[in-house]
């Protein structure tokens, strides 16, 4: 999810605040149908906007996102060359889903080309799925959706464009867990050690993912933290994916990944994905070796 900086809340804009002024004011009930009505609303915005058009001018304009393969070389990355191949102009029906649920995968960050390619062949299989960050709608918290966020609405995309598969989330604001569904959340602060240890000692957590996916904090140092607290829960030939990744760390994680990451994980492949040339839409996509 594209954060909400500290900035940004200091100095609210006036649609911010007037949401935030119905969520104060407004009884619960109210608010949530408020809320439903304003998602109904963008829904069929999207559609109209972007989504109908897309599938026209698609077909005759493309545009590939900026790939860069670390762990293996750039010519031999499978991996990379899958990610170059795309037209990210091109809306998926994981595009759809996501937008439908509330999630900003689709519109405005763009990632949902690329998940659609990474898991096309895996819609029908019994997989693992877990997503770090619910997407709070607390205007307090860190990296929050705003009061007019959905908390959950990834998972119920993930929950739906995967019908056999368990989603597991989890997230620092423990007033917006849930179970629903197939899908359970925990809590974990994803700059504490001890915290994703205790996340993956959870039962329901046993094992592996075939699936994982940081969408928590958005800084370099929540991503490495719970990177590496989580990474060997990855299942051979599985992909973990950190998304939202700012400009400003592009820099540091090319030589994480170049001097730790490649030689730690020669097992896995890396691939840096810039989908902007501002702000924090990119990806890294990591991709188990499945021998």
């Amino acid at each position: 999810m594209e954060a909400i900086e500290a900035e940004e809340l200091k100095q609210p804009t006036v649609k911010r605040r007037f949401a935030v002024y119905l969520r104060r004011t407004l009884p619960p009930g109210a608010f949530k149908v408020v809320r439903a009505v304003v998602l109904r609303l963008r829904f069929w915005w999207w559609c109209l906007s972007f989504y109908f058009p897309r599938l026209v001018t698609s077909r005759f304009d493309k545009r590939q996102p900026q790939v860069r393969s670390f762990g293996v070389p750039q010519a031999s990355s499978h991996l990379a060359k899958e990610l170059e191949s795309l037209n990210m102009l091109a809306p998926t029906k994981t595009c759809r889903v996501m937008t439908k649920n509330g999630s900003d995968k689709g519109r405005p960050n763009n990632y949902t080309p690329v998940y659609s390619e990474l898991f096309k062949d895996r819609r029908d299989q019994p997989l693992r799925i877990f997503e770090l960050g619910l997407g709070s709608d607390n205007p307090d918290t860190p990296s929050n959706m705003g009061v007019f966020g959905v908390p959950g609405a990834s998972h119920r995309g993930w929950q739906e464009l995967f019908p056999r598969a368990l989603v597991f989330g989890a997230d620092i604001d423990r007033g917006i867990l849930f179970q629903e569904g197939r899908i359970k959340t925990f809590y974990c602060d994803q700059l504490d050690k001890q915290s994703i240890a205790e996340l993956w000692s959870q039962p329901d957590l046993a094992g592996s993912m075939d699936i994982i996916i940081e969408d928590g904090l958005h800084t370099f140092e929540g991503n490495i933290s719970f990177l590496e607290g989580s990474l060997d829960r990855l299942r051979p030939g599985g992909i973990y994916v950190i998304e939202d990744i700012g400009w400003k760390s592009i820099d540091k994680w090319y030589a994480r990944l170049e001097t730790v990451y490649a030689k730690q994980y020669p097992t896995h492949e890396f691939a840096f994905v810039v989908l902007a040339d501002r702000g924090y839409n990119n990806l890294l996509v990591i991709r188990r070796s499945s021998n």
